[in-house]
Formats: structure tokens, sequence, C-alpha cells
């Protein structure tokens, strides 16, 4: 095999033929796309996070799908998921283009000086997704900004938390837990949109959180469960930790309910519900033993 066929082999990505143009500065260039197949990607566990877990691969070494999935202009860092990137109103490209060095100056602080025309890595696959939930916060209702900050949120999480085990030294891990924080918000406000039409599944489109598989509705339930009991365990006043659990514990009795009345649900989900709803039981149990308060569990 000649070098040059051999260095193409082992590619993880291609740029597109056509070159993009940014909607705010009207800068073009050519978005990459993570190639399929060829066995780049070897599938590992999923996570009780609902992210899928891929094996080191000897020949491509770590790929991380999630690192290709934003496009970002270059120039301006304005970033969106691609059926969004070019639809911009006049107001939206004019927060976009008020807030452009902010963007700038705020990868400079966590990342120092990275270039998104160079191929995605680790570090800005991370760094997407933080523009992500920087550039959506300025978004209209019908790109569903909501749902797809929850998804970013926890993307960006995970990212920063790979990244805190690769680089110790920086502050990476208090990142990711920032970002655990606000995807434990925005997917408790994207349920509550979705119950009252404020936003729509079918704008979020794909919204994970993993790039495999969309879990749509049934995992935003249990993405707000989870969440719930890592992050809103956290919670120091007692009384509204009790409130958020026993709130969350409705949605996932919804989503079990739901799960043993259609044989279509995923079984993988109904059994990572089953073990939360106790996880959970056990949780407010040993709290309302706290504050004196009769076990109301079911």
């Amino acid at each position: 095999m000649k070098e040059s066929d051999q260095k193409a082999a082992k590619k993880i990505s291609f740029r597109q033929k056509e070159p993009t143009k940014c909607p705010v500065c009207s800068f073009e260039f050519f978005r990459e796309e993570m190639l399929t197949g060829g066995g780049r990607l070897i599938a590992g566990k999923l996570t009780d996070e609902l992210r899928r877990l891929y094996d080191k691969n000897e020949k491509f070494g770590k790929v991380y799908p999630m690192a290709y999935v934003l496009t970002v202009c270059p120039r301006c860092l304005y970033t969106a998921y691609p059926k969004d990137f070019g639809i911009l109103t006049d107001e939206e490209k004019k927060k976009m283009q008020g807030t452009a060095q902010a963007r700038i100056n705020s990868v400079k602080k966590f990342f120092g000086d990275i270039d998104f025309r160079e191929d995605r890595s680790l570090v800005l696959g991370a760094a997407s997704y933080l523009l992500a939930v920087d550039c959506y916060s300025f978004r209209r209702k019908e790109v569903a900004p909501t749902f797809k900050n929850a998804m970013s949120s926890i993307r960006a999480a995970w990212l920063f938390g790979d990244l805190a085990r690769e680089v110790p030294e920086k502050p990476y891990g208090k990142i990711s837990q920032f970002f655990y924080k606000k995807s434990y918000a925005y997917y408790m406000q994207a349920i509550d949109l979705a119950q009252t039409g404020g936003e729509t599944l079918e704008a979020a489109g794909h919204i994970g959180p993993d790039t495999d598989k969309n879990w749509s509705y049934e995992g935003l339930l249990y993405m707000c469960a989870i969440l719930t009991v890592k992050v809103g365990a956290q919670e120091p006043d007692l009384a509204k930790r009790l409130e958020s659990f026993e709130k969350t514990k409705r949605f996932l009795s919804r989503l079990f309910g739901v799960g043993k009345s259609s044989k279509s649900k995923p079984g993988a989900l109904i059994d990572m519900t089953r073990d939360l709803y106790e996880r959970m039981n056990a949780m407010i149990e040993e709290w309302n033993q706290q504050a004196g308060q009769p076990d109301q569990t079911e």
C-alpha cells in the first residue's frame, strides 16, 4: 500500500468540498465531518447517564464522535448544530456579533490559543459545547434552545471530565461540575417546556443525550432523574431537596409505567429506570427520617 493510501486509511474525518459561510461574520471555512465505518468506533458500555463509551482503537486511537457534531465558525466562534447554523434572524445575528469577543476571550481563558480550522480533538470538542451553550442562550424558541442546551451541557460535562482525567493539573474538573449543574437546570426546564408546548420535541430533533441514540421524551424524563440524584442531592436545603426528588420520582413513575405497557420501549432504559427509582426511594426515606417526617415512599 502506498504511503498516501495508508494515511487515508487511518483518517478519522474529512472536509466538505463546499465551504460553509458564517452568517454572523461571513467567514468561509470547510466543515469537518467524521468518517463512519472501517472499524473506527468500537462501542463499549452505556453509562447510567446514557453516554455511550467507546473502547480505544489500536489503529485510530481514541475517537470522540461528539467532538465532530457542532459547526463552529473559526473566526467569530458562532456555534450551532448543523441544521440551525444558517438560520439566524436579524436579531439573533446582532446578538452573535455583539458577543463574539466574549466568546473568543472565554475560549482563550480556558484553552489558550486553539484553532477550529484544525482537526477536531477532545479539546476542540469540549470547547465547541461550551460555545454552543453560550450561543443557544440567544436563540429563539423555534429552534428549541433549551433542549439543545440541556444536551450540550451534559456533553460538555462529559468531555471536560475526560479532559480532567488527561490533564488533572488544569481546572477542567471544576468546569465539568459546572456543566453538570447547568445540564440539570436545563433538563428540568426542558421537561416543563415540553409539557406546556413552549418548545417542541419536533424542533429539538435529536436530543441524545449522546450521538448514538435519540432517547427522545423518555430520555428527557430519565436524564432529569439521574441528574436529580447526582446534582440535586447536593441541594443544602433539605425541604427543597425532598421536593425536587418527589417531583422527579413522578417523572420516573410515568416512564416506568409507559415501559411496562409498551414492548416497543427500550428495555435497557426501563431496567435503568427501575434501579434509579429504588435508589431515589432509599435516599428519600433516609432524608425523611432526618427531617422527622413519616416515610412516604412507595
